[in-house]
């Protein structure tokens, strides 16, 4: 039923518009997003089987992870930029096409060469997807509505932990040796598939703008649009695209977001080598344990994420979750040699930093603004990813060279710890909206 000014109150008629908004937009989001982070990690379980097929090191492996994200440096901000100007619907449904013809062609992966080059490829083909999505965000909802819409939408990285791990090891399992193929390659195959099926759903579900919306009144889209342009008034606004290069808390936030990237992605490319090296045996097995840390994130992402936007608080919002992650890193070091408490180590590790990313999005969606913010969320995001090439590689390399994984958690803490400090400089101000 269309919302009518004259039934109800102005707040709860805006409550309820945007609650609609939601119900739309978010949950298709949450979908593409989890077969995006599956394609993109699933090569952390692929690596329990690739690496003895290949003859990979830890080292080949661990660059081959992170040069995903040399090809996502290099193309975020013009894909951000792509989207800006052909619209989300069509630039996110190439990007969702594009990745998942990539992510099938690993099934072909020989050697150490191809694999260096379609992961940089899939870097490439993915670039702007995650960033597009938080800019077509701000179309739709003001910054102290978009903590929780946020994480709603981040929930998709635990959620493809919870089903894509279990999932990931049971085609591995399964299909090993069908058709004289390795399980690996299954994996890669059959979990493209959903990418480029959804990918031209898009076409079809996803708006533009507010007011291209046909399932909105234009009553609603008065509602949407009232909120956007109020929000908009507390934003540093930028005449030029690259203007947010010049701002100074551009950088502070590519240097906290680096921060956190190096937990989170050391936890999606090695979590099935972490519970492997506990002395578990089988895919299957590896991939079902591996699924606990990433409930507690999406319980722990979903409460902040609430509590956030309720409060409008974000600094320490962020600031605890990132020391959990700390902790739990420093734990897992010293407990590798059990299961039980590895798992538990690792839970309170992906609670803390699972649940950085979606509130940290808060702080630079708070003071960007004009067509500056494509670039300076690209930019941010583009940067601050770099941490995944150097994560899984630092990690690679210090267990070839120690031959454990304790000094590499150690690194990871102590970065959680600098990003924590660095959001303790941020303006309350600024980003307590």
């Amino acid at each position: 039923m269309p919302i009518s000014a004259s039934e109800v109150p102005d707040v709860a008629r805006e409550n309820a518009v945007f609650r609609k908004v939601v119900r739309r937009i978010v949950p298709f989001l949450v979908l593409c997003y989890v077969v995006s982070y599956l394609d993109r990690v699933n090569v952390g379980f692929a690596k329990l089987q690739m690496s003895d097929d290949l003859g990979f090191s830890e080292a080949a492996y661990g660059l081959g992870a992170g040069l995903f994200f040399i090809g996502y440096f290099l193309f975020e901000v013009p894909s951000n930029l792509m989207l800006q100007r052909v619209g989300a619907r069509t630039w996110i449904a190439r990007i969702m096409i594009s990745w998942g013809l990539v992510s099938a062609s690993f099934v072909f992966v020989s050697n150490e060469a191809t694999f260096y080059v379609l992961r940089f490829l899939l870097g490439a083909a993915e670039a702007g997807f995650y960033p597009g999505v938080i800019l077509y965000c701000t179309y739709w909802f003001p910054s102290q509505r978009r903590a929780r819409v946020i994480a709603m939408f981040m929930s998709a990285i635990p959620v493809a932990g919870i089903f894509g791990n279990p999932l990931s090891g049971w085609i591995m399992d399964r299909f090993q040796g069908v058709k004289g193929w390795q399980g690996w390659q299954w994996m890669f195959l059959l979990e493209a598939i959903p990418a480029v099926l959804i990918g031209v759903a898009t076409l079809f579900y996803l708006d533009n703008s507010v007011r291209a919306a046909k399932w909105l009144t234009d009553e609603e889209k008065d509602v949407v649009e009232r909120a956007i342009a109020e929000d908009a008034a507390h934003q540093t606004v930028h005449g030029r695209v690259w203007d947010a290069f010049r701002e100074p808390k551009v950088w502070l936030m590519c240097l906290i977001y680096f921060c956190f990237v190096m937990g989170q992605y050391a936890l999606t490319f090695w979590m099935p080598t972490f519970i492997e090296s506990t002395g578990i045996e089988g895919s299957l097995a590896i991939g079902a344990l591996s699924a606990v840390p990433f409930l507690a994130a999406l319980v722990t992402m979903n409460v902040l994420g609430r509590s956030a936007d309720k409060r409008r608080e974000r600094r320490w919002h962020l600031v605890v979750p990132s020391l959990m992650g700390a902790v739990g890193f420093s734990l897992a070091a010293g407990w590798a040699g059990s299961t039980a408490l590895s798992l538990v180590a690792l839970s309170v590790a992906a609670a803390g930093v699972l649940t950085c990313a979606p509130l940290f999005w808060s702080l630079p969606t708070a003071f960007l603004g004009g067509t500056a913010a494509a670039v300076g969320l690209a930019a941010i995001n583009s940067v601050g990813n770099l941490a995944g090439f150097v994560s899984p590689y630092m990690i690679g390399a210090l267990k070839d060279a120690t031959g454990s994984t304790s000094l590499p958690m150690y690194v990871l803490a102590l970065s959680l710890v600098v990003g924590a400090a660095a959001v303790l400089t941020t303006d309350k101000k600024t980003v307590n909206r």
